[in-house]
């Protein structure tokens, strides 16, 4: 009886740290929208580096310190556009970093446990909940502005930060209180904030 009871919170805690790590990614125009985490589902590539569609342009085209859901959306009515005037289909995007971002379709049937779940990246050795919401409990500890772009500011908006630039500033901000253990990760829903969270022990 107590090896049973032992190895269920064995199994328990796996979960718990397995849920950390996942999240359920937010849909802009109906597609979702994976930013520095990458899907639980299989896919295909039907747009990306070097198949016509210049993800760069989109970042710099007068998006003078427009926020990392702001740069998002426009990524996502670019590659809809262009997806219905070819007449593709198109499931999601999918961020990875710097201006690489490809548009891709699934290749396998959706489930409760995969249907729109991510497993999140870090960044600057923090976990980051971008434009997503994790799966497990958690509550808000800190709340942080980006503060100046000056990239954008000093190139009057020629030259912007990537969304992993802009990401990487709130992971600055926070890295005390990472460090410390006073939070467990980032978590970024849009605006020009991001949270510091602690997740809940159950």
């Amino acid at each position: 009886m107590k090896k049973t009871i032992f190895l269920l919170l064995i199994l328990l805690s796996f979960y718990s740290q397995a849920q950390k790590n996942l999240a359920r990614v937010y849909k802009i125009n109906g597609i979702d929208v994976y930013i520095l985490n990458e899907p639980l589902r299989e896919y295909e590539t039907v747009y990306g580096k070097g198949t016509g569609l210049n993800f760069g342009s989109y970042l710099t085209g007068g998006l003078i310190n427009k926020s990392v859901s702001g740069k998002v959306s426009k990524f996502v009515k670019g590659v809809l556009k262009k997806a219905k005037k070819e007449g593709k289909d198109i499931d999601a995007i999918i961020y990875s970093g710097g201006k690489n971002v490809i548009a891709v379709k699934y290749t396998d049937e959706s489930t409760k446990d995969t249907d729109g779940i991510a497993r999140v990246q870090r960044v600057n050795g923090i976990p980051m909940y971008a434009m997503c919401e994790p799966l497990k409990d958690f509550r808000t500890v800190a709340t942080k502005g980006g503060g100046i772009k000056w990239k954008s500011a000093v190139t009057a908006g020629v030259l912007n930060n990537s969304i992993e630039e802009d990401l990487a500033k709130f992971a600055k901000k926070f890295k005390k209180y990472y460090n410390k253990r006073k939070i467990d990760a980032l978590l970024y829903t849009g605006g020009k904030s991001c949270d510091g969270i602690k997740f809940k022990e159950k």
